[in-house]
């Protein structure tokens, strides 16, 4: 299943690029969560989750920014006022109780504080809620299995041009055209996949999470998530999209000799297009093309 599932995406993605180009000339969906060249900082936040890690962080670098600059300058006035030309005389005490239970209670007290909001967003991605969508994600070498587990849909997810699928890792013009084909530019190699996780805006999305050979691990940045894929465990973490657009995600486990080409798609759709993707993935085409969220809600012909 796994193979030909990926051959079939290959197929069916270059008979698409004819049958979709007026589709995906329409709108189409916005690439949100992608690395960008040269960036710096976090993706784009997708979700409740990411928003949380992301003010955190920050919060976390003002504190630190604080303590640096304040231990810097501490050390700049001592080097300056006590060394020995401008203190010739040195002071012989040896200990200072108030001073000492400062450099004590001060950091307890900042860690207290960094824990009071660190560890409730912490439980929150822990606790997994009832979900709307819930799919099994399995991680191989090196590409992942999906199972809409209440809606009877599985298939597996190969990076375009992936060697696990015969491909070469080599952006090749049938690579370049198969990611046309599916609504791509070359800039999206190494990150795109031949079927992508499909789910609607605004819904609670559970994942739970194994693997089949060695460990893997489920990460897509944008959304705050990251769930290691540990053979003979399932494990589960959650996601609610606010935003339609695709995000990449990546094995961030290292997982073998070609962990590098197993990237992670996600389409967070319309309701409309999720539950007309529903249709057209239960006869088979689970290939989502980029205009699901143009209006009237278009699905290629066999893509």
């Amino acid at each position: 299943m796994r193979l030909s599932t990926a051959m079939t995406g290959i197929a069916a993605a270059a008979s698409a690029s004819m049958v979709a180009g007026s589709a995906i000339a329409q709108q189409a969906l916005e690439i949100i969560g992608q690395p960008v060249n040269g960036a710096m900082g976090f993706q784009p936040a997708g979700t409740s989750l990411a928003d949380d890690i992301h003010w955190l962080d920050h919060m976390i670098l003002y504190i630190i920014t604080a303590i640096v600059i304040f231990v810097t300058a501490l050390l700049i006035y001592v080097m300056i006022r006590y060394n020995s030309r401008s203190n010739p005389t040195p002071a012989r005490f040896t200990h200072n109780s108030p001073l000492e239970v400062a450099w004590t209670v001060i950091p307890i007290v900042i860690l207290v504080f960094i824990g009071a909001f660190s560890l409730p967003i912490l439980f929150k991605q822990q606790e997994i809620p009832v979900g709307d969508v819930t799919i099994k994600a399995t991680g191989y070498q090196w590409y992942w299995g999906y199972e809409y587990v209440d809606e009877g849909i599985s298939f597996d997810s190969y990076m375009v041009g992936s060697p696990a699928a015969g491909g070469a890792n080599m952006l090749t013009p049938e690579v370049e055209a198969e990611l046309a084909a599916l609504g791509y530019t070359k800039d999206q190699f190494l990150l795109a996949t031949d079927t992508a996780l499909v789910v609607p805006v605004g819904k609670t999305v559970v994942v739970q999470v194994t693997a089949a050979d060695v460990i893997h691990s489920w990460k897509v940045p944008a959304f705050g998530v990251m769930q290691d894929a540990v053979p003979g465990r399932l494990a589960a973490l959650w996601f609610k999209p606010e935003k339609e657009g695709i995000y990449f995600g990546q094995c961030s486990e290292l997982c073998g000799q070609m962990h590098a080409y197993m990237p992670i798609t996600v389409k967070v759709v319309s309701e409309a297009a999720y539950a007309q993707w529903l249709e057209q993935a239960k006869a088979g085409n689970v290939v989502l093309s980029q205009a699901a969220t143009a209006q009237p809600v278009q699905l290629a012909s066999g893509n």
